[in-house]
This record gives C-alpha cells, sequence and structure tokens, in this order.
C-alpha cells in the first residue's frame, strides 16, 4: 500500500469510528421502540432538514448522479435533479406539518402504523401491506448502499468487492442497530456537512484540473447531444439521440416518490416543535439544489479529466466511480491532499450510509412492529421488541449484501426501481389520507396494492414494448394509486365521524 492510500485510509477509518462511538453513545437513550424508531420526536430543525436530506441524497448523489452526468450528458440526469428539487419542495411545504400533526393525534411512529390508525384499520390489514411493500423495496434501496461501498473500496484499494461490501454493512449495522432514530439522525447530520465539504472540494479541484469551464465546455460540445435538454448522447454509436416531451415528463416524475419515502416522512414526524418546520424545509431546499446541482457537473468535468488523460477513460456502471478516480487522482498530489481525498471518499460513504442506516430502521419496525406485533399479534416487552428491531436490521442488511452481490450492478438503477416502488406504493395514499377525508380504508388498500403491484408491470412487462410505453414507471403507477383510491372510496361507505374529527383537528390544529 502506498503512502497516500494509507492517507486516505486513515482518514475513512477515523470516519468509520466516529461514527461507531455515536451509535453506541445513543444506544444509551433509547428506552422504548418508540426512541428506537422515531427518537421521541425530540430532533431540532437542522438535523431535521439535513438528516432528511441526506437520507435521501443516498449513494446516486456522489455515485449515480456524476457517473449518469458522465455518460450521457445533461438530459437525463439534468430532468431528473429538476423533477427531484421540485418534489423536495413540495413535500417539505405541503407534506411535513400536516403529518406530524396528524401522526401525534393518532400516536403513530411509524409509517404503517399512522395508516393503520388514520383509516382505523381495526385488523392491521395496512399496516402488513405496508410492511410488506417497505420490505420488498428497500432490501434492494440498501443493497444500492453496499454496492456502492464495494465499488469504492473496490476501485481505490483492489479490494475484493464482496469483503468491501461485508465490512461496510457491519459498520453501518453497528451504529443503526445500537443507537436507533437518534443514532442515524445524528450522524446523517454529519454526514451531511461531510458530504458539502466533498463535494465543493471536488468540484473545484476537477475544474482547475481541466483547465476551467472553458475547457470543460468546449470538451462536452464535441459530443454530440451531450449539453442539450433535449437530446442525450449514446456513448455506444457516438451520436446525439432525441429527448423527448414524454421522456423529459416521465424523468420529472422522480419529484413524486417524495410523498411515499418512508426515510424522510419519518423526518417530518420526529421533528420537537412543528413552527420549526419552515426553517427546516427552507434549509433543505437549498442544500439539494446547491448539492445536485454540483455532483452532476462534477460528472461532466470528469468527461474532460478523462479525455485529458488525468483520469481513466470510463463506460458502463463503471462511470458510477468518477468521483472515486478523482480522489485517486488528487492523492498523487502529496500527503495533504491524500487526507483530503480521503475526505471525500469519506463523503460517498456518508452520501451511503446516510440512507441505508434510515433504510434498516424502516424496514425492521415494518417487521418487529407492523408484522410481528400488529399484524400478527405477538406481545413484546420493551426489551423483547428493542431485540426484535434490532436482529431484523441484521436479516435485511444481509439480504442486501445478497441482492448487490453482482459487482456490475448499476446503483442508479437500483434507485430508480426502489425509489418508483415507494412513490407509487405509499404516494397517492398519503396525499389522500392528509388532504382529503373521503378516503376511505378499502380505498387505502387498493391504491397501496395497485401502485406497488403496477411498478412491476410496468418496468417488466409493459416498458420493453418500447416507444411510448418505455417510460419511467413511477410515474403510470402513480396516477394508477391515485384514480384506484378516488374510485373505490367514492364507491364504498364514507369514513366514521371519529376519523372525520380526527382528520379536521389535523387540519385546523
Amino acid at each position: 500500500m502506498t503512502k497516500e492510500q494509507l492517507c486516505i485510509l486513515l482518514t475513512i477509518l477515523v470516519y468509520l469510528i466516529a461514527v461507531l462511538a455515536v451509535g453506541f453513545h445513543f444506544a444509551r437513550k433509547n428506552e422504548s421502540a418508540s426512541d428506537f424508531y422515531l427518537g421521541g420526536r425530540k430532533l431540532g430543525p437542522l438535523v431535521t432538514a439535513m438528516s432528511a436530506e441526506a437520507s435521501d441524497m443516498s449513494a446516486y448523489l456522489l455515485v449515480g448522479l456524476p457517473g449518469l452526468a458522465y455518460l450521457s450528458g445533461v438530459a437525463d440526469v439534468g430532468w431528473t435533479v429538476v423533477g427531484l428539487a421540485v418534489g423536495t419542495y413540495l413535500n417539505w411545504l405541503f407534506t411535513a406539518r400536516r403529518l406530524r400533526r396528524y401522526t401525534q393525534i393518532t400516536g403513530s411512529y411509524t409509517l404503517p402504523q399512522f395508516f393503520s390508525n388514520r383509516f382505523k384499520d381495526n385488523k392491521s390489514i395496512l399496516s402488513a401491506i405496508a410492511a410488506l411493500i417497505i420490505i420488498v423495496f428497500f432490501v434492494p434501496y440498501t443493497a444500492s448502499g453496499f454496492a456502492a461501498c464495494g465499488k469504492l473500496f473496490s476501485s481505490l484499494f483492489g479490494m475484493n468487492y464482496m469483503t468491501a461490501m461485508i465490512i461496510s454493512a457491519i459498520v453501518i449495522v453497528g451504529y443503526t442497530a445500537a443507537g436507533g432514530f437518534l443514532a442515524a439522525s445524528t450522524t446523517d447530520f454529519i454526514q451531511s456537512i461531510i458530504m458539502t465539504v466533498a463535494i465543493l472540494f471536488v468540484l473545484i479541484f476537477s475544474t482547475v484540473t481541466a483547465g476551467g469551464i472553458g475547457a470543460v465546455i468546449e470538451n462536452a460540445k464535441t459530443l454530440p447531444g451531450y449539453l442539450s435538454l433535449t437530446a442525450t448522447f449514446s456513448e455506444t454509436t457516438g451520436t446525439s439521440q432525441p429527448y423527448g416531451l414524454l421522456k423529459i415528463v416521465s424523468t420529472l416524475a422522480w419529484g413524486l416518490g417524495y410523498f411515499g419515502m418512508p426515510h424522510i416522512l419519518l423526518r417530518f414526524m420526529a421533528i420537537n416543535d412543528e413552527k420549526k418546520l419552515k426553517l427546516s424545509r427552507r434549509v433543505a431546499s437549498v442544500w439539494v439544489v446547491i448539492a445536485m446541482s454540483f455532483a452532476v457537473m462534477i460528472g461532466i468535468i470528469g468527461r474532460t479529466l478523462s479525455n485529458g488523460g488525468f483520469i481513466p477513460q470510463l463506460s458502463g456502471s463503471n462511470t458510477e466511480t468518477v468521483i472515486m478516480e478523482i480522489a485517486n487522482f488528487l492523492s498523487g498530489y502529496g500527503v495533504l491532499p491524500a487526507l483530503m481525498a480521503g475526505l471525500i471518499l469519506a463523503g460517498i460513504l456518508a452520501s451511503t450510509m446516510s440512507t441505508a442506516d434510515s433504510q434498516l430502521l424502516a424496514a425492521s419496525s415494518s417487521v418487529s412492529e407492523n408484522l410481528i406485533q400488529e399484524t400478527i399479534g405477538v406481545k413484546l416487552s420493551k426489551r423483547a421488541s428493542m431485540i426484535a428491531a434490532r436482529v431484523t436490521v441484521i436479516v435485511i442488511a444481509i439480504l442486501g449484501i445478497i441482492i448487490a452481490r453482482d459487482e456490475e450492478s448499476s446503483v442508479f438503477g437500483i434507485v430508480s426501481f426502489a425509489w418508483a416502488g415507494f412513490g407509487a406504493g405509499f404516494g397517492p395514499i398519503m396525499i389522500c389520507a392528509l388532504f382529503w377525508k373521503r378516503a376511505t380504508l378499502p380505498g387505502a388498500v387498493a391504491s397501496m396494492i395497485s401502485g406497488g403491484a403496477m411498478v412491476f408491470i410496468w418496468k417488466f412487462i409493459i416498458a420493453p414494448l418500447g416507444g411510448i410505453f418505455a417510460i419511467y414507471e413511477l410515474l403510470p403507477a402513480f396516477i394508477v394509486g391515485i384514480l384506484v383510491t378516488v374510485v373505490v372510496s367514492l364507491l364504498t361507505a364514507p369514513p366514521s365521524q371519529e376519523i372525520i374529527s380526527e382528520f379536521e383537528a389535523a387540519k385546523a390544529k
């Protein structure tokens, strides 16, 4: 191992030890499952904002987005970023305050629990369906994070991909299983700072190395369609491919996913004072726009660095290692740059871990609370409930490792599918539950089933037909979820007066 690689490794080790320390510190503060999963609703506005966005900006911020920009240019990644930015703001604006109030009125501290309590589902049917959706889509989502960690260490140190994944998973599981929601939220806040520093430094360094903004633009102009918002560059043919209106609309649909993301919605539920949500919204929205814009720019600059011979030429899923290659190149300038490169790579770990920990918590709560206790009816003591939660975290992590064992798997592709699943499975009914008092229990059940199922149907049966059907599965699945909720609710008996009263209380409080 070279001196530069040793500096990088030491920086990453210090970071990993720090997040484990945070986890074990908060382990002593978890006295109940409510503390473990929601932190006793004690989050401040800044931690709420930054932990929500750090858990949102998973490996695709520093791996997926730059890789996609490097590969095909501005259009695909650009419209995705626009959709995500708008979705982030609207979710904070419309969902956060109402959900915070409603979950407190109904005494809910997990998302499936909220759905059951909102519709007075005494048989826990909603809770069971919601828990299954979370497990089905969070396991591959978690796998995407492990895959990013495996690619990081494999490309940097030549480490075996599976070994790197397992080590990363052990660290993430360690502090999450120990400290629960407070540990995840606090480390997410720290990780958001590291991610910001990493993105900013890489952007400045890579721009200077590439010869300035002018040189980057000139290089991009040599690639047909690379800088266009209505065309995209094809790596295979070296030509420009049209990016039509239908494709733009379907890509913008990424923003719809926010209304159904359990790990983000949990942050809304956990803030200590709903009046502070306005500050959280502003901080979160500004940070997201800046972070994603910089990530896209890094991918474009990376193309220039490759063409200039500073970093290797990348293709296919390997384009997702562009920031890693830039950090590796930076480390060759001496000890101090190597330490900075280590911080950059720690930022990639941060973006991965900050999402994986939240996903593990949401998935484990679905099993230990919603399936075992609410649906099956097994009553657990506080201690037994905590043990069940931690064991579930470990099991889900193992499944994630199994799914991500293929080194050629695309982080962006895995995240895209899981994002659609949550957006369509939970988004329509979340909007109706918060803003339409005529929504009924049968409507909610039908919404979750139809939205989640349509993601699979469109992805694997309809989209392969091509043409107008080759769009992002979230858009048609979300529309189906909304329509089914409305139709089934109107065809079934109206909600009870108790449900209406709670709805009005959440609306007017």
